[in-house]
């Protein structure tokens, strides 16, 4: 081979380049992963979505660590798709501003280059961001009640976009809990009313920090209010609105925080309200008070029970008849004896109490209380605090006496089962249920439950007449045996409790009879079978159910024929 000669090693060195036939990219994609990487403050911007508008409270004490030790804590950054700047991921944007502040006055360059934590825009990146921001700002900074209220507004639009349609205040906490930002809907609600009925007419207030009590207490003013407004006023021709006189007057009251009342609110509220209504300002005080009260009563967080002392959570103290022979000591008053709540009815106290519940004898302990309680629990009926505090509010209003299991469990027919109408006490019937077409609602829903442990709930017909149902035997008459024992004893003694009470009811038949005389003992008590004796018996709840049922016909049947005694009837035993 000839050796180049040096003309042909310049020629080759001359020679151009490769052609690059694809795109050439202005600037590397983003990375895939979490990755780290030092930017500037012209790469970074703040997030827009930010829910905070307003300074944080702590910022002078944020730039002063940051000034004195750098940044400890760099933010993690993200960039939208196509975007030219990065942007805080969650949370960070006031020592994004803290850094401009002192890179402005410093130049140094330790507060202009920043070693962050690039982290990929996820797919719902827009709604990820937002409740990191949120939940960051919780933790850290303190947002004001108006700002997380925004915030909430602005994420309900976010993802009313991401579904196509409305969300409810319920699906909105679900899907807000579910993206790392947990909050109530009785919150949502307040939030809602905030943004929409007073950022309008005190912006300056809500901004300057005014807390969720202020805020709970104005909309349960507004909403007293209104609906005294529509109640007088549905009669009146009237010359304003009830909204425009609302944000009228909360309007003049914008300004310093600190300088804010509600009283005062409320006194100018109710005074253009007396005038344009032509009404008592007094008597209008005491209706928006009362309304007020129960509202908030209704929609607030229901409060723990108090715990109870040693004394309170021994067991009552039956009195001394005054005929007895050996009255008991006197109670000393260091140490008073806990009372109960009044239970519906109390039966007649014995003669001479016994020893054991003599005022100086010792109480039973704690736990043998709890295993009597347990004792008398079928099956749990499930209930919640807010719902015991809504039963305790209308009860109060009512005037009625709330039925207490556990202060009852003595004194009554206690018992406890669960279902679509839990029972607490078999005998006790609430006024509201002391109707006949609410009693044979609920005797049909204890028959069907009754027959739906026999794997037959369909065989059951509510009718409006009789005692609430029927019971279909069609598969008695034709193969019995092919039915389980169960099967057959359950439908037997439903169809005997209601077929003759029908205006054409047949007479019971021999078969009939005889049908009866073999299911009810095996229903009710079980039969002995080797080592399957309760095999074949109705369950325990299934027994108090039809208890329950017996209690409520009986009812039922006393009110059609007109032989009831009123209340009395419906509650004593």
């Amino acid at each position: 081979m000839a050796e180049p000669t040096p003309q042909d090693m310049a020629a080759k060195l001359l020679a151009d380049r490769f052609e690059r036939s694809g795109p050439v990219a202005d600037a590397l994609s983003d990375p895939i992963a979490d990755t780290p990487m030092t930017v500037t403050l012209d790469q970074l911007q703040p997030y827009d979505l930010n829910p905070r508008v307003t300074r944080n409270p702590r910022y002078d004490d944020i730039k002063a660590s940051i000034r004195e030790r750098g940044l400890d804590a760099p933010p993690a950054i993200t960039r939208r798709p196509g975007g030219t700047h990065y942007i805080i991921r969650n949370g960070g944007n006031t020592r994004l501003a803290i850094l401009r502040e002192l890179w402005s006055e410093t130049k140094d360059e330790r507060f202009f280059r920043i070693p962050c934590l690039f982290r990929p825009w996820p797919e719902r990146g827009e709604i990820i961001a937002l409740t990191g921001h949120l939940a960051e700002n919780e933790l850290h900074g303190g947002l004001s009640f108006i700002e997380r209220a925004l915030g909430v507004e602005k994420a309900r639009e976010l993802y009313e976009q991401e579904l196509g349609q409305a969300l409810t205040q319920s699906e909105l906490a679900r899907r807000l809990s579910a993206d790392g930002y947990p909050i109530a809907q009785p919150h949502i609600s307040r939030m809602q009313d905030a943004v929409r009925y007073l950022l309008p007419a005190i912006p300056a207030v809500l901004y300057g920090g005014l807390g969720r009590p202020q805020v709970e207490r104005l909309t349960a003013l507004r909403r007293a209010s209104a609906r005294i407004w529509d109640a007088r006023g549905a009669s009146k021709r009237l010359a304003v609105d009830f909204p425009s006189l609302f944000n009228d007057v909360l309007a003049v009251f914008d300004g310093d925080t600190d300088g804010f009342s509600i009283k005062r609110v409320q006194d100018e509220l109710i005074g253009q309200m007396a005038e344009l209504l032509d009404a008592d300002y007094d008597s209008l005080t005491l209706e928006i008070g009362e309304t007020e009260n129960r509202q908030r009563a209704l929609t607030s967080d229901p409060s723990p029970p108090a715990p109870q002392s040693g004394n309170a959570a021994a067991a009552p103290v039956t009195p001394q008849p005054p005929h007895s022979p050996n009255p008991a000591p006197p109670v000393p008053m260091a140490q008073p004896p806990a009372t109960s709540p009044k239970p519906p009815r109390m039966p007649e106290p014995p003669a001479s109490p016994p020893p054991s519940e003599t005022p100086g004898s010792a109480q039973p302990p704690n736990d043998d209380h709890d295993e009597r309680l347990r004792g008398h629990i079928v099956s749990p009926a499930p209930t919640t605090e807010r719902l015991q505090a809504i039963q305790r509010l209308v009860a109060d209003q009512t005037g009625e006496a709330l039925p207490n299991f556990e202060a009852n469990v003595l004194q009554a027919i206690p018992v406890q089962a669960g279902g679509l109408y839990p029972i607490s006490d078999v005998w006790y019937i609430e006024p509201g249920l002391d109707a006949p077409d609410r009693l044979r609602v609920h005797i049909a829903q204890f028959a069907r439950e009754i027959a739906e442990e026999a794997g037959q709930a369909e065989r059951i017909e509510t009718i409006d007449d009789g005692i609430g149902f029927l019971c279909d035997i069609g598969a008695l008459s034709t193969d019995p045996q092919a039915m389980p024992l169960i099967a057959r004893a359950t439908l037997t003694l439903l169809h005997a409790l209601s077929a003759g009470y029908r205006p054409a009811a047949a007479a019971p038949t021999a078969l009939d009879n005889l049908r009866l005389t073999d299911a009810l003992g095996p229903l009710l008590q079980g039969r002995k079978n080797g080592d399957k004796a309760q095999a074949s018996r109705l369950s325990d709840s299934g027994l108090v159910k039809l208890f329950r049922l017996l209690r409520l016909a009986r009812r039922l049947l006393e009110l059609e024929s007109g032989t009831a005694s009123g209340a009395h009837a419906a509650t004593e035993p």
